[in-house]
């Protein structure tokens, strides 16, 4: 006698368990409730939203990190002009503070500037703003330095006397009034 195959429909498959009232309810668990029907379609769930939590606060930790990084700082022509817009007959610093054959360092219009004496009586001022990546310059021996990719600059001039600084320093004018170099 032939035989004939037999075919189970997906109804005749193992029934599930029966879910309780309680079980249907979203969000709720009733004692014996199969673990399929807690899931709730009104939103997302606890570990979705700790999760998004999670990484919103690292791209916005990130994000602060980098702005820190991208500080705004004015180009070196806009510190000398601030500086210089400080006004006539402002002090910058006193004359005796400025050795000859050297240079300190100043505030100016809030913009740090490096006033230099290459000769005695001979003054120049300069924006402190490098102008290859904008880090401070300071005094250095018988010129100006800067610390982040060693350019250095000239002390009569600010010309660049090597390091990747791609031009001078921007000048600041300046004179001799009394015992203090001044804005004229």
């Amino acid at each position: 006698m032939p035989s004939t195959p037999t075919t189970t429909s997906a109804t005749s498959a193992t029934p599930e368990a029966p879910v309780s009232p309680a079980a249907e309810t979203p969000g709720s668990t009733a004692p014996g409730a199969p673990l399929t029907a807690q899931r709730c379609a009104c939103g997302p769930t606890r570990r979705q939203v700790l999760r998004g939590t999670g990484a919103v606060a690292g791209v916005v930790a990130g994000a602060g990190v980098l702005a820190a990084c991208v500080e705004q700082k004015p180009t070196p022509e806009e510190a000398a002009a601030s500086a210089s817009a400080a006004g006539a007959g402002t002090v910058v610093v006193a004359l005796a503070d400025v050795p000859v054959g050297g240079a300190v360092s100043a505030k100016v219009g809030g913009q740090d500037v490096l006033v230099t004496q290459p000769t005695q009586g001979e003054v120049h001022a300069f924006s402190a703003i490098c102008t290859h990546a904008g880090c401070t310059v300071a005094p250095g021996d018988g010129e100006l330095l800067c610390p982040c990719h060693q350019s250095r600059y000239a002390l009569t001039d600010a010309a660049v006397l090597g390091g990747p600084a791609p031009e001078p320093l921007p000048a600041i004018q300046v004179e001799v009034s009394g015992s203090d170099v001044v804005l004229p």
